[in-house]
């Protein structure tokens, strides 16, 4: 299932805070359109390649909170998105509406977790607290890969629409490994995932579409193409190739 078809982006008309954005390679051409053909969608390239500027202004563009959590997840700890959004386009997909949905940030889930225990704190009526969608234990008691995975295991229900920046920074190999069944389960449950990552593990998943955001551009890659497939490969096969970096001269 895919919500969303497709993403558009055209700077035409940038707001002077906006003209940054001409700068990323991947607008190199003045935009560029990504094609979400498959159920699960990968952004994968280099610290600063802009794949999170991306997933974070689409992540607006469906109605999340930039800074993370669920449809109705609405503090800000510190403003600090893009103003990309403004000039992205979502092609959805007719007569079909995603259920559930969540913005996964690794780098502000503690500010999610908190915000989840203020409201627990001040409840507006008698419903369940929202901890309790996330297990039996508070987000703030558990470790961080133990909140992520209870995050994904227990809050997750499908029909959804998943945005995840970055979520294997939690997660151990095998925990990862853990979340590709995660994934496959939800998917089953006609979800759509988008997310943006490091992994060669998470871009394993049969069948997804990866686009690789670098210098040249966002260009459409198979598993095996991928830089951090090649390097994880070649670092694998032979470790000992770092060792010149550190001998001591």
């Amino acid at each position: 299932m895919t919500y969303i078809e497709s993403l558009t982006v055209e700077l035409t008309d940038l707001l002077p805070e906006d003209r940054w954005l001409a700068g990323l390679p991947c607008f190199a051409d003045g935009g560029c359109t990504l094609d979400f053909s498959s159920p699960v969608t990968f952004l994968v390239g280099e610290n600063g390649s802009g794949k999170s500027t991306v997933l974070e202004s689409l992540a607006a563009c469906a109605g999340m909170n930039p800074e993370g959590g669920g449809r109705n997840y609405r503090f800000a700890t510190r403003s600090s998105e893009s103003g990309l959004w403004r000039y992205m386009r979502l092609c959805r997909r007719g007569g079909k509406r995603w259920r559930d949905s969540y913005f996964l940030r690794a780098e502000t889930f503690y500010n999610v977790a908190t915000y989840i225990e203020q409201l627990d704190d001040n409840p507006m009526d008698l419903s369940p607290k929202i901890s309790s969608y996330y297990g039996e234990r508070a987000l703030h008691e558990s470790s961080h890969g133990e909140s992520f995975f209870a995050l994904l295991t227990e809050r997750l229900y499908g029909q959804g629409l998943y945005l995840f920046d970055e979520p294997e920074a939690a997660l151990s190999p095998a925990r990862q490994i853990a979340m590709l069944e995660v994934i496959d389960s939800l998917v089953r449950r006609d979800s759509q995932f988008v997310i943006s990552t490091h992994s060669p593990i998470l871009t394993a998943y049969p069948g997804a579409v990866i686009y690789e955001i670098g210098e040249q551009g966002i260009t459409r890659r198979s598993w095996q193409e991928c830089a951090h497939t090649v390097l994880y490969r070649r670092f694998l096969s032979a470790p000992e190739t770092l060792s010149p970096l550190f001998d001591k001269k």
